[in-house]
């Protein structure tokens, strides 16, 4: 009966390292707006633009984000862990990230329109 249980719990260890995800340990957390239109998708934060690197993941947070659009063009709120790397090309930008793991994506949020009229009221 102990070697069963042996056997049984070697199993499960095996089977459970096999679907454990492998995050590169140079991912870091990033909070940024994504866009992927066509065959090019850009995370765009306050003070940074990276191209993503088309690979599963990246297709997988695009299905994610489609939804939390109210227009074709929005840029979706996601937080992500990636990897920061240079772009080997001279076409696009000048660092690519790659989508390690998708933390959260969030709605988007429009803002109202901002009015710019100015009222003065003058008196006599």
């Amino acid at each position: 009966m102990k070697k069963v249980l042996v056997l049984f719990g070697l199993a499960f260890a095996l089977f459970s390292c096999k679907n454990e995800s492998k995050i590169d340990p140079n991912a870091i957390d990033i909070e940024a707006e994504f866009i992927h239109i066509d065959n090019a998708a850009v995370l765009k934060g306050k003070t940074f633009i990276y191209g993503v690197i088309l690979d599963d993941k990246a297709k997988e947070l695009s299905e994610k984000a489609a939804p939390m659009k109210k227009e074709k063009y929005d840029m979706v709120p996601v937080k992500i862990k990636g990897v920061i790397q240079d772009n080997p090309s001279k076409d696009g930008w000048d660092q690519l990230v790659k989508v390690e793991q998708i933390v959260e994506v969030l709605p988007v949020v429009k803002e109202a329109p901002v009015n710019n009229q100015i009222k003065i009221n003058v008196t006599q």
